[in-house]
C-alpha cells in the first residue's frame, strides 16, 4: 500500500502519541527526537541537494542542524503545519524543504516528523 506524505507523518506522530517507539535523540542530552522517517528523509534531501544546487552538502546539514537545535527559542513563532489540524504541529521552511514538528508541551520534547521538499502537498 502506497502512503502519500501527509497520511506517514500522521502515522509517525501517532506512534509517538501512543508508545514513542523509534524516536531517537537528535543529539545526545537534547529535548529533540527525530522519526524514523525524519531519518529517511534527512538522507532524501541531502542527497537532493548534492545532486541539483551549487550548495555543499555539509553547509546544507549545518545549516539545519542550527536551526533545529534552537528551534525551542522560535517554536511559537514557527506557523501551524499545513499537514496537521493541531496546534501542537508546526512547520519549519528552511531552503526550499518543510519540517514539521510536535511539540510535546508536557514532557518539554519537540519531535521532527518529516522533511520533505516544500512544493510537495499531497
Amino acid at each position: 500500500m502506497s502512503y502519500t506524505f501527509q497520511e506517514e507523518l500522521r502515522n509517525e506522530l501517532d506512534k509517538y502519541l501512543q508508545n514513542g517507539s523509534g524516536f531517537l535523540a537528535y543529539y545526545p542530552d537534547m529535548n529533540i527526537l527525530s522519526s524514523e522517517l525524519y531519518r529517511k528523509q534527512l538522507k532524501e534531501a541531502s542527497r537532493f541537494v548534492k545532486e541539483n544546487t551549487e550548495m555543499h552538502v555539509r553547509s546544507y546539514e549545518i545549516y539545519l542542524d542550527t536551526i533545529i537545535i534552537n528551534m525551542h527559542t522560535k517554536a511559537k513563532k514557527y506557523k501551524q503545519s499545513i499537514y496537521f489540524n493541531d496546534e501542537n504541529v508546526k512547520e519549519i521552511q528552511n531552503q526550499g524543504f518543510t519540517i514539521p514538528f510536535y511539540t510535546d508541551e508536557k514532557r518539554g520534547l519537540y519531535i521532527l516528523l518529516g522533511i520533505v521538499k516544500s512544493e510537495i502537498i499531497e
